[in-house]
């Protein structure tokens, strides 16, 4: 084997202890392609982990992909299972792949683990690519960040290829959509959106789900400086930028990570726990403190690289558990006899801890959709350590619920009342998300029953009830606006549908719901304390009622929910108050300029009457799928 040359740029012995150690965070700085000058020339070093390789090359156009000469061999660092070597005269925008021969003589080209860029799909190469040197403008920003508990969170979460294409079909670059999306999120009041996946995956159709390139933003919408643009950008116009993160498992695809040195290297070795049989995909091997210095040095990356502001984390109980989709002989217990992935618990409180160290501020959030104790709890109690989850329970529950009919309603009254037992066990994120409406399960808006009218009243009232519900806010793109059919993967949405009143009236009616969420305090400011929430009446079935009060730290902050079920006026509608006095309608989603009747209750006094255990009450009428909010005199009524 050759004699490494005398270099500064190789890989330092601290560096990689730290990287079989599992805590280099930072390894994507000394792994990949590297742009540098050695011995006065410049070039690229390329480093890859490979350490059951027989032999390491570099492949590209250079030499016909084949990568097998001594002059494309990288060097090999004893006892490291690093491969390394400087390029002179390579430069950025190179496409390059690894040839490599495993121990048993097969040879292969795979991508770059750590490639910061890679060939635009269906071509599978890594790109050189320099990340440094964009001028980051949201300085301010990132100071006055903070920590969300106490504060509004109403989350956009989009499918970048499918928002909005262009009229040829093409995809807009994250460049472009900066001047479509910012201005379209501000003035519907959101805080924040939420990108689906956009590391690099070849498949369109797993919507980045299943990827290749952890390190790389996805080429198909343009370069890695057009993405830090864009959540420039965002940063700039005050919404933050929260990435969906895939740590569960990867694409099997010929170029990627599967067996990448010719032997199971990123996967666990045994298929029982690297298969994921619903998926078509393969499980990091948790056990390896290489695989947790890779994916906690690609969270970093993210927050690091591209200034985001958080993560959801993708499929955490498909790591959590053993038997997670698969039947009795696909799966073995863990060493206490267990069905919980040892492992994987432990990468995922090393994780947040690690985030939470660099980035306090930061948002960890879990789509976890067991029943799994202390998903927000501190991992120093025992916890995982994210500081939110999506809660799953209250979605399935509420969407049951509003997919009955009218008649069953008042027999399924509990899905609107049992969800506010456990709204306090974790930090919450109420989610209306883009699984929901797809796959045949229909759109928000076609879930509701009845006429045309009554399912878009149904949908100003569900999209009401989330808004006032404790917890933070997600809604999948399109349901803003009442998207008729379900989520087309490929497609953009149908902005076609806003030529039609009902439509860009419901589009108003989510900006001024979100815009109510933004101003009153009490649908936020106590969203983790008891203190801020109160039944006024759960035991309203046959009407098909809920009404309940949402509370901020200050008593003028207090708000009544009151929501309609039914598509049936109620007059005469008797609800107890916590404290007398004049009330006032601030909001219902029966505006005329909502789509609804019209019908609207005028400031009521409270009567000194006992009803729903308090001392006072008052009679409203309700309209039919009606959300309404009141407060105590002295606000003027929200349009």
């Amino acid at each position: 084997m050759a004699e490494i040359p005398k270099t500064v740029n190789l890989p330092s012995s601290e560096d990689i202890y730290l990287f079989h150690e599992g805590t280099n965070y930072r390894s994507y700085t000394m792994l990949g392609a590297h742009i540098a000058v050695e011995e006065g020339q410049a070039g690229v070093r390329f480093t890859v982990w490979a350490p059951h390789a027989a032999y390491v090359g570099l492949a590209g156009d250079h030499n016909g992909w084949d990568g097998t000469l001594d002059s494309d061999s990288l060097y090999k660092i004893p006892d490291s299972g690093f491969w390394s070597r400087f390029f002179p005269g390579i430069e950025p925008g190179t496409f390059y792949k690894y040839r490599i021969h495993g121990a048993d003589g097969t040879s292969f080209l795979k991508a770059d683990p750590y490639a910061f860029k890679a060939e635009v799909r269906p071509a599978t190469a890594s790109v050189v690519a320099n990340l440094d040197g964009y001028q980051w403008g949201d300085a301010a920003w990132r100071r006055k960040s903070k920590a969300p508990y106490n504060a509004p969170m109403n989350i956009y979460e989009m499918h970048f290829g499918t928002w909005r294409q262009k009229d040829n079909g093409e995809l807009y670059t994250y460049r472009e959509m900066s001047s479509l999306l910012i201005p379209y999120l501000t003035e519907m009041s959101y805080t924040h959106v939420e990108f689906m996946p956009l590391a690099e995956h070849p498949y369109d159709l797993s919507w980045g789900y299943q990827g290749t390139g952890y390190f790389a933003a996805t080429s198909r919408f343009g370069e890695p400086q057009d993405l830090m643009y864009l959540i420039d950008q965002l940063h700039q116009a005050g919404i933050g930028v929260i990435l969906d993160w895939v740590p569960a498992h990867f694409a099997k695809d010929a170029h990627g990570l599967r067996m990448f040195d010719g032997s199971p290297l990123y996967e666990y070795a045994d298929p029982m726990l690297a298969e994921k049989p619903g998926w078509g995909t393969l499980s990091f091997d948790f056990s390896k403190p290489e695989i947790i210095s890779f994916l906690i040095s690609n969270a970093l990356f993210w927050f690091e690289m591209y200034h985001i502001d958080g993560m959801r984390v993708d499929a955490v109980t498909s790591m959590l558990r053993l038997d997670f989709e698969k039947q009795h002989h696909q799966y073995t217990k863990n060493k206490h006899g267990g069905l919980e992935n040892l492992e994987a618990i432990a990468f995922i409180q090393q994780l947040n801890t690690a985030i939470f160290r660099y980035y306090p501020k930061a948002l960890m959030m879990a789509e976890e959709s067991s029943a799994w104790p202390g998903v927000t709890s501190p991992v120093h109690e025992g916890g995982l350590g994210f500081n939110y989850k999506w809660n799953m329970g209250w979605m399935n529950d509420t969407l049951g619920y509003i997919e009955h009919d009218f008649g069953a309603r008042p027999y399924h009254h509990n899905l609107l009342t049992f969800p506010i037992v456990y709204a306090y066990a974790e930090n919450y994120t109420l989610p209306l998300s883009h699984d929901e409406v797809v796959h045949g399960k229909k759109s928000l808006l076609n879930k509701m029953p009845g006429s045309y009218e009554q399912k878009f009243a149904g949908l100003r009232a569900l999209l009401g009830y989330q808004i006032s519900h404790p917890g933070k806010k997600l809604l999948f793109m399109g349901g803003e606006f009442g998207q008729f059919i379900e989520w087309k993967d490929q497609d953009q949405l149908d902005w076609l549908l806003l030529d039609y009143e009902a439509h860009r009236r419901m589009l108003a009616y989510t900006a001024a719901l979100n815009k109510l969420y933004l101003t009153e305090k009490a649908l936020w400011e106590l969203d983790h304390d008891m203190e801020g929430y109160q039944w006024i009446d759960a035991d309203d079935s046959g009407q098909s009622v809920a009404s309940y009060i949402r509370r901020g730290k200050r008593p003028v902050d207090t708000l009544l929910i009151i929501i309609n079920f039914q598509p049936v006026e109620r007059r005469n509608y008797r609800i107890g108050v916590p404290r007398p006095g004049t009330y006032e309608e601030i909001f219902s989603s029966e505006t005329r300029e909502y789509g609804g009747s019209g019908l609207h209750n005028e400031p009521v006094k409270s009567e000194k009457k006992e009803w729903h255990n308090q001392l006072n009450s008052l009679e409203l009428t309700l309209p039919p799928l009606g959300f309404l909010v009141l407060k105590k005199s002295g606000r003027k009524t929200i349009k």
